[in-house]
């Protein structure tokens, strides 16, 4: 179970039935977030950056979005080559809401 800001208490399956926990009206929140590359997917090196532990993570540009979104479409322009960390991002589970509520 979650506990969200509102004093809410809800399960994961609630969540992801939720009609309200849409993609197509999120505005990119989960594309704000820190992306360590953990394997191989195909990510076009100019949106790797290496981070100060050696790391390699997805660029992000100054204001935390991820260089590889499309700011008019608000879609991701490697959609078939994105991380595997956005890949197993999935709507409507805990992390998707927490973002949501932070940042819609």
């Amino acid at each position: 179970m979650t506990s969200l800001k509102h004093h809410q208490t809800i399960t994961e399956e609630s969540l992801i039935n939720d009609p309200d926990v849409s993609c197509s009206d999120c505005e990119a929140c989960c594309c704000r977030l820190e992306v360590l590359l953990l394997s191989d997917t195909g990510v076009p090196e100019r949106f790797i950056e290496i981070d100060k532990w050696g790391g390699m993570t997805m660029q992000r540009l100054d204001d935390g979005w991820c260089v590889a979104l499309d700011r008019d479409t608000m879609m991701c322009t490697i959609y078939d080559k994105r991380p595997l960390v956005c890949r197993e991002y999935k709507m409507g589970d805990p992390d998707c809401i927490i973002e949501r509520e932070a940042n819609l």
